[in-house]
């Protein structure tokens, strides 16, 4: 009886630790965002539509639509996956779609929280 109940709970303990929480998304506030930014080895990235990057984005950003079918190959060709990624899109729920699909792909990666909106609000630079 002893043997199946350790066996029980190493089986639980192992499940468990299989089933640990997957990466989180690291959002951060138009300040924390914009210090992040200045360091030049992270990778800027707008995930917005090439129309929404034309008519506005933020200086160095690189423009990869996450709702293209072929995000993930493009991110790929056009990201370094041993630097951090910045991401943001018009409010912050776009660029949280991309950034679960960077983390699994093994990026670190950072979300401005209340997206490019937000960025203007706080009187940041943009850029055409």
């Amino acid at each position: 009886m002893k043997t199946i109940l350790f066996i029980s709970i190493c089986l639980f303990a192992g499940i468990f630790y299989a089933c640990k929480k997957s990466p989180e998304i690291h959002s951060l506030s138009t300040e924390k965002f914009g210090e992040l930014i200045t360091d030049n080895n992270v990778q800027l990235v707008d995930v917005r539509t090439a129309a929404e990057y034309a008519e506005g984005h933020l200086p160095g950003a690189i423009n990869i639509n996450v709702l293209d079918e072929h995000f993930d190959k493009v991110a790929q060709q056009l990201l370094t996956a041993d630097a951090p990624v910045a991401v943001y899109c018009k409010s912050g729920r776009r660029s949280k779609k991309a950034a679960q699909q960077l983390i699994q792909a093994g990026y670190q990666v950072y979300d401005l929280d209340k997206g490019i909106q937000g960025w203007e609000k706080a009187g940041k630079e943009i850029i055409q």
